[in-house]
């Protein structure tokens, strides 16, 4: 998430950092002349391109960035742990 590409700057005294995103969409379009294939002579009516749409933020879309599933509850445990760890 940390890139030169996009404009970061600090809030709050050095304890979190801001940065603004754009939305953006775009599609990834991958066929067989991409890795050296060729279609195959079997089953010459078969599409073999493949399209893959995103839409979203582009830090995001761009660092491949992934949604976290986790509770409060074990957010705060994980959190007191880490804490933890660094004080030994």
């Amino acid at each position: 998430m940390f890139s030169d590409i996009y404009k970061i700057w600090e809030i709050a005294s050095r304890h979190a950092w801001g940065w603004r995103g754009k939305l953006v969409s775009g599609t990834d379009n991958t066929d067989d002349s991409f890795t050296g294939g060729s279609a195959s002579a079997e089953r010459p009516e078969v599409e073999s391109t493949q399209h893959t749409a995103a839409t979203g933020v582009d830090i995001v879309t761009k660092h491949h960035l992934q949604e976290t599933s986790s509770t409060k509850e074990a957010y705060k445990n994980y959190i007191k742990d880490v804490i933890n760890q660094r004080q030994t």
